[in-house]
């Protein structure tokens, strides 16, 4: 028998489908996000670079530092805390200006 795959993107069929024709708009991909800042986990399935891993999808985090064009986002999860690192385009802040 075969082994089945188990890559990046396995069960989530739901999770990272958008209605057909969506679009995202550029300042999606560009905007900025302060030290400190609180964020919430939201893939962009339409971009694969710097995308988190599906369970962190919907968790609030705090931005730690800024890596490159991603963030590293301080994430607590149970009793540990863990550091996500994504691409703007994944992130939303939690509270708008």
């Amino acid at each position: 028998m075969v082994k089945k795959s188990q890559g990046f993107r396995v069960k989530t069929r739901k999770k990272l489908s958008r209605e057909a024709r969506y679009r995202p708009t550029i300042t999606k991909f560009i905007q900025k996000f302060e030290i400190g800042e609180k964020v919430i986990i939201e893939q962009e399935p339409t971009s694969f670079k710097g995308m988190p891993f599906s369970r962190f999808k919907g968790m609030v985090g705090e931005v730690i530092e800024k890596r490159g064009k991603a963030y590293v986002v301080k994430v607590k999860v149970g009793n540990k805390i863990k550091k996500v690192i994504s691409r703007p385009e994944h992130l939303k802040p939690l509270f708008l200006k």
